[in-house]
């Protein structure tokens, strides 16, 4: 989708430490990336780099750009383009009008919305949803996917959903923010304690009373894969801990949502170690007081990332059920199925194209 759209759209990359700057049409990087050192102490020099930055990418531009778009840390008023109190942005406390700012600036629409929502957009559009589709089609399955739920595994617990094609908002901006469940391993506490870099760290370091201040979770990961030195069990138990708690909150997301899951971000590249506890704990049961046993999902979950089960997935499963009184026959799909992939855009890119393709679906709803 938008693959062949001329127009052009700015996009950033912000994090407290470089802002990166870049620009897409027709689903694809046409300048960039252009790197500057973030400021998020002072918010005037803040605001005058990121007015340098867009204004850099636009000399190099073959055309005028039609819009901004790009992912920025909350909380914030998205709709309204105003940045609340950062921890990682001091100078932004009391709240921040960016969006109006940059509108004034350069003259076009600007689009704000944080990583979370822009993977899942990114991923809808252009990336796991069309290829799960694809693939059914090709396997000759009657099935297709509307709706998705994409989840980013880093420093934080990030998420965003889209439903039909549109992107989940809220009325306060916090559609898809997942990180605040209730951790099932700490009553009290956020999920996000358990699923994000530091969970990793503040595992590991529990169970061995080791210093983990100077461990990052790649290290932790060579320790599980017996290529560094540590405790190996730890280190494996520290991951497995973190997917239970992921799949605890996946699954009570989708019971609301009911779509395909997509996994991103940095931790990804340890899911041989935190997979096999995030799906179980998708495959689990669930009781009554009446001793009934429910499944966890109503839907069977697939690993699509296994070739076996990606197979299974992709079989054709629907039976053909006739109309009362008729000889007409429909396509009756009694199995409910939801694929988990990993995500082959990664992360940075999904929501780079995430951010463009909101830009252009937004403008195009405002004509």
């Amino acid at each position: 989708m938008y693959e062949t759209d001329p127009r052009i759209v700015l996009t950033l990359d912000a994090g407290g430490t470089n802002l990166v700057f870049s620009a897409i049409a027709g689903n694809r990087e046409i300048v960039g990336p252009i790197h500057f050192h973030s400021e998020p102490e002072d918010l005037d020099r803040m605001l005058s780099t990121l007015v340098e930055g867009f204004e850099a990418v636009r000399r190099q531009l073959p055309g005028a750009p039609v819009a901004i778009s790009f992912a920025f840390p909350g909380p914030a008023d998205y709709a309204h383009g105003i940045i609340g109190d950062l921890p990682n942005f001091p100078s932004f406390r009391g709240g921040v009008a960016l969006g109006p700012f940059l509108e004034q600036k350069f003259g076009i629409p600007v689009f704000i919305n944080n990583d979370g929502n822009l993977f899942a957009y990114g991923e809808a559009i252009s990336g796991a949803l069309p290829e799960v589709n694809a693939l059914l089609e090709r396997s000759g399955s009657t099935k297709r996917y509307r709706n998705l739920l994409g989840v980013t595994f880093g420093t934080g617990f990030g998420a965003g959903a889209v439903i039909d094609g549109r992107l989940l908002t809220g009325d306060n901006g916090c559609g898809g923010d997942v990180w605040v469940f209730r951790n099932k391993h700490h009553e009290g506490m956020i999920c996000e304690e358990s699923v994000s870099i530091r969970a990793i760290r503040r595992v590991y370091g529990e169970l061995t009373g080791a210093d983990t201040v100077p461990l990052t979770p790649r290290d932790i990961f060579d320790i599980a894969e017996g290529t560094r030195e540590g405790d190996r069990d730890a280190a494996r138990e520290s991951f497995r801990r973190f997917g239970e708690v992921a799949g605890d909150v996946i699954s009570q997301a989708l019971t609301i949502i009911d779509g395909i899951v997509v996994l991103g971000g940095g931790l990804t590249g340890a899911a041989e170690y935190f997979m096999p506890a995030l799906l179980a704990e998708m495959r689990g049961e669930i009781g009554s007081f009446a001793g009934d046993r429910f499944p966890r999902l109503q839907m069977r979950t697939f690993d699509l990332d296994t070739p076996e089960e990606a197979a299974e997935f992709l079989r054709e499963k629907s039976v053909p059920v006739a109309v009362p009184r008729s000889e007409k026959r429909v396509r009756y799909h009694h199995v409910r199925q939801i694929p988990v992939v990993r995500s082959k855009l990664g992360a940075s890119r999904a929501i780079a194209l995430g951010a463009y393709a909101f830009a252009i679906a937004e403008l195009d709803r405002r004509q």
